[in-house]
């Protein structure tokens, strides 16, 4: 469904146009070019006709070529795209979304290679390691709450195909997406009928909440071990999240509800959603290589998500300085934070306007509340999830939510720590994971990081074990 400023958008423009145009001289000029093509002009002394069709086009032509027309013409085009883009930095939300392949990868110079085909050769080639399991027990994201509205939607998560709907009640349900039947997906045109899910190929309808078959159409019983897997799921924030544990446990703890968010006060201003190919392990653990903050991201934001490039040695009388500390809450030990403060120098001065101090809580496997505070703004909050897709395949989205940050601000600051996360997914698609890795003394955070995230593993957790080829001669 299209959002509100999208419609707004929409309807505006032509308005915009007609009124900049039709008011302005380009029509006056062209409307007397034209006219000799409807009318004829005549002498008052003989009336007789100054001018044939050819000469009429003729002036015509030339009322269309006139500098003033062009200049008036320009003018309008210009001042509606000035419009447009002032509406859209102050009103529309962002809306950064890059698939697979779009980031981190190295394009081929001589060509005839696509961003998929050198995404799935850097994976079919790349050695992964000594890996641990690819799905951790925890909470994770599927989708958005608008997103999920009167069809069910289709998804693959957690090695499994899913299907997420919403009931006639309102209430959200996450079920396996295969009817065991005969195996139709229940997410390709399945129908919602009160807060059951009706199977596009025979009509057996199944429970959300527990997934029990309630019904098939053309017998006399419905077979009390017809069922379908159905997932605990929640509703938090604005977003739809699914709990797996390997060994089926029940939920141990909960996401984070924000307060502001859930009563309205908090303005949504956009999201960015991206594809790793990397363990989902390794992106969480960045919170605490505070080290790699001080190389990787210090190079100015203006300079891009290039690692080539970025290391430009014009440039480093500006750059990003990070101070930070990780440390693990010891009354929720599946909740850790990090600690940050940034500022922006030129020559050794910080820039007020772009200092920030921030706090990122990571709420188990998948999940982080990166609160900023600014010293004009006020507070921020930046929502990351990261959900597996596959075992080496991961989705990470950031939602950011303020009541105090202008729209502009807030979209800068989204871009900003989507384009740092795009400098690491250059290094995430590419690396191996080292289970144990050679670590001095100020990498001691890492390595209690790991210990900390070990939680999320049980004996029942699936591994991924990579094929590998020797060839003898």
């Amino acid at each position: 469904m299209p959002s509100f400023n999208a419609v707004l958008l929409n309807l505006l423009l032509p308005v915009i146009l007609a009124v900049i145009f039709f008011r302005s001289s380009a029509l006056t000029t062209l409307r007397d070019g034209v006219k000799p093509l409807f009318t004829h002009n005549r002498l008052e002394s003989n009336d007789t006709v100054v001018a044939g069709p050819a000469g009429q086009l003729a002036e015509a032509i030339d009322a269309l070529l006139s500098p003033h027309f062009l200049l008036s013409l320009v003018v309008s085009v210009i001042s509606v795209y000035v419009f447009v883009y002032l509406y859209q930095l102050f009103f529309v939300p962002l809306n950064w979304t890059r698939t697979e392949g779009d980031v981190g990868y190295i394009l081929d110079d001589r060509g005839g290679k696509s961003k998929m085909d050198v995404a799935n050769e850097i994976r079919r080639r790349r050695r992964m390691g000594d890996i641990p399991p690819v799905y951790p027990n925890g909470w994770f994201a599927l989708f958005r709450s608008f997103q999920v509205q009167k069809e069910p939607r289709s998804i693959c998560a957690l090695g499994h195909e899913l299907v997420v709907y919403r009931g006639e009640s309102g209430q959200v349900f996450v079920v396996d997406a295969y009817c065991p039947h005969l195996g139709a997906n229940l997410g390709v045109g399945g129908q919602i009928r009160g807060d059951c899910l009706e199977c596009p190929f025979h009509g057996w309808t199944f429970r959300g909440d527990d997934g029990k078959c309630v019904k098939v159409p053309y017998a006399e019983k419905v077979p009390d071990f017809a069922k379908i897997r159905s997932w605990p799921c929640l509703e938090r924030n604005g977003e739809i999240y699914v709990w797996h544990h390997a060994e089926g446990a029940e939920p141990t703890w909960f996401p984070l509800e924000v307060e502001e968010i859930t009563s309205g006060k908090m303005k949504y201003h956009g999201i960015t959603e991206h594809f790793i190919n990397a363990h989902v392990e390794e992106v969480p653990e960045n919170g605490a290589d505070i080290a790699h903050l001080g190389h990787l991201h210090s190079p100015i934001m203006f300079l891009g998500r290039d690692l080539r490039v970025i290391y430009n040695l014009f440039w480093s009388f500006a750059k990003h300085e990070w101070q930070g500390t990780w440390e693990i809450d010891e009354e929720n030990k599946h909740t850790g934070t990090l600690s940050l403060k940034h500022k922006c120098t030129v020559f050794g001065i910080p820039l007020p306007l772009l200092s920030v101090t921030a706090e990122a809580v990571q709420v188990g496997p998948g999940i982080v509340h990166l609160v900023i505070h600014h010293w004009l703004f006020g507070d921020a909050i930046l929502i990351h999830t990261i959900t597996p897709v596959e075992p080496l395949k991961q989705k990470l989205t950031h939602c950011c939510w303020s009541k105090s940050f202008p729209r502009f601000a807030a979209k800068l600051v989204l871009f900003a720590e989507c384009l740092q996360v795009e400098r690491d997914m250059m290094v995430w698609n590419h690396k191996t994971y080292l289970s144990k890795p050679v670590l001095v003394k100020e990498d001691s955070l890492i390595a209690k990081h790991r210990r900390w995230y070990s939680q999320f593993y049980s004996e029942n957790s699936p591994r991924y074990t990579e094929k590998k080829t020797e060839m003898s001669w």
